[in-house]
């Protein structure tokens, strides 16, 4: 594992990789900082570092970083000296930030990798007592797996950040293999997505007509109502994400139609509404805060409180409206499930599934097969009653249901038999 392992003046001087772009799909880099040591980056976008040169006193590297007041990138060189080589070993205990001016991850990406390397990976790395970064085994990482304790589908996504992390660093030479690579597969239990029948979507927008208080709010409560069941209607006909949905600017809907978004190929792909759908959006009130541009979004702040706001309203639709399963047990609801709705409904009206993809915007149709798999149920409930359907028309034709196995007569036994027999021995007599 190399661990203890001092790196000498000839690695620092020449290494490749420091000449070449690197591709990462985690954006996770290591970068060096050689004021206090080698830190890691996470990083908003993959970059090329700069390559070595010659600096007093020794080689020196530089990288570069975002300002945080103007996001304009500024170079700082370190110089490395050969005698400081045991004491700059990659060390995992600092932690940098590198926000260039064209970052390739969204803000909300990288803030989840912040948390899972600043908050959660180094403080684990100081009370295990580990200061470099080649000091991290297998062993170390099936103890710092250990201590997670989201979901196994959060787990095997914070898993596949870890490896690309250590990858990271294994292809800057920091260590000489990645113990990541090692780890156990993390295989979630994937639950069959569920999604809304008619009934069920009925009662949600029944409960929109009775949702809040009335005793006051931002804006009238009608005009609250009026939003949240227009948002409703939006996501189960357009298969938008909440997110998309909050977020939708108002001239992508051109007469009875939603640009959902632009294809690779330059060509706009658009989904057809219902027409009360499309007047809801039309004549739907002003919120707290209007905003001309969008249909439910003020425009102010990020995104993403706007939907955590949106979402905590649904929290408390999905409650007044007590859809329950068929044991009786609460069903657990969730605003994505409209658009699981919307592609299950597409799927069960014989709609092909690469038109669905198309649709929903994936990058292919294996990623729609993977991600609504589970809606086969669906089709399966289909196939049953058809089935089901076919017993009542046989029913009326008058054919016996009851089906028995035909009589065979004691004779025709016997000479089966008898042939059974004979062919067997004549054929033993043959082998």
């Amino acid at each position: 594992m190399g661990r203890g392992r001092a790196i000498s003046t000839e690695t620092r001087a020449g290494l490749d990789p420091w000449a070449s772009p690197l591709k990462s799909e985690c954006g996770l880099c290591a970068v060096g900082d050689f004021r206090d040591g080698v830190v890691f980056s996470v990083l908003s976008h993959t970059t090329a570092p700069a390559r070595a040169s010659d600096h007093r006193g020794g080689p020196a590297f530089s990288t570069s970083s975002a300002d945080p007041a103007t996001n304009a990138c500024t170079d700082r060189s370190f110089t490395w000296r050969p005698e400081q080589a045991e004491s700059h070993r990659p060390e995992s205990g600092r932690c940098l930030h590198d926000r260039c001016s064209q970052p390739r991850l969204q803000t909300d990406t990288v803030k989840k990798l912040e948390r899972i390397f600043e908050r959660q990976f180094l403080p684990w790395t100081k009370t295990e007592g580990l200061e470099f970064i080649d000091e991290i085994d297998l062993d170390a990482l099936i103890s710092f797996r250990s201590t997670w304790t989201e979901g196994a589908v959060v787990k095997a996504k914070k898993q596949d950040r870890v490896i690309g992390f250590f990858w990271e660093s294994f292809r800057r030479n920091y260590i000489t293999q990645n113990p990541a690579l090692s780890l156990s597969k993390i295989r979630p239990k994937h639950i069959p997505t569920d999604y809304f029948p008619l009934d069920e979507f009925g009662k949600i927008l029944d409960a929109t007509r009775i949702y809040g208080d009335p005793r006051g709010g931002y804006i009238p409560i009608e005009d609250t109502r009026t939003r949240l069941r227009t948002l409703t209607l939006l996501m189960r006909w357009s298969g938008l994400r909440i997110r998309d949905a909050v977020t939708l600017e108002r001239h992508r809907l051109e007469g009875d139609s939603l640009l959902l978004y632009q294809a690779k190929t330059g060509q706009p792909v658009y989904v057809p509404l219902p027409p009360e759908v499309v007047e809801a959006l039309r004549t739907i009130p002003d919120g707290p805060k209007p905003n001309p541009r969008y249909f439910f979004w003020s425009g102010n702040g990020m995104a993403k409180s706007a939907v955590a706001d949106w979402q905590r309203s649904y929290r408390r639709l999905f409650q007044l409206a007590d859809i329950r399963k068929l044991d009786g047990k609460k069903k657990r609801c969730h605003p994505h499930m409209f658009r699981d709705t919307f592609a299950v409904e597409m799927l069960l009206a014989a709609v092909p599934i690469d038109q669905v993809s198309t649709l929903l915007g994936h990058s292919s149709v294996k990623v729609t097969e993977r991600h609504y798999a589970p809606f086969v149920k669906a089709r399966q409930l289909q196939l049953q009653a058809s089935v089901r359907a076919a017993w009542k028309v046989g029913e009326a034709r008058g054919e016996d249901m009851d089906w028995k196995a035909p009589e065979i007569s004691d004779t025709a036994g016997e000479q089966n038999e008898g042939e059974f027999n004979g062919n067997t021995v004549r054929q033993s007599q043959t082998s």
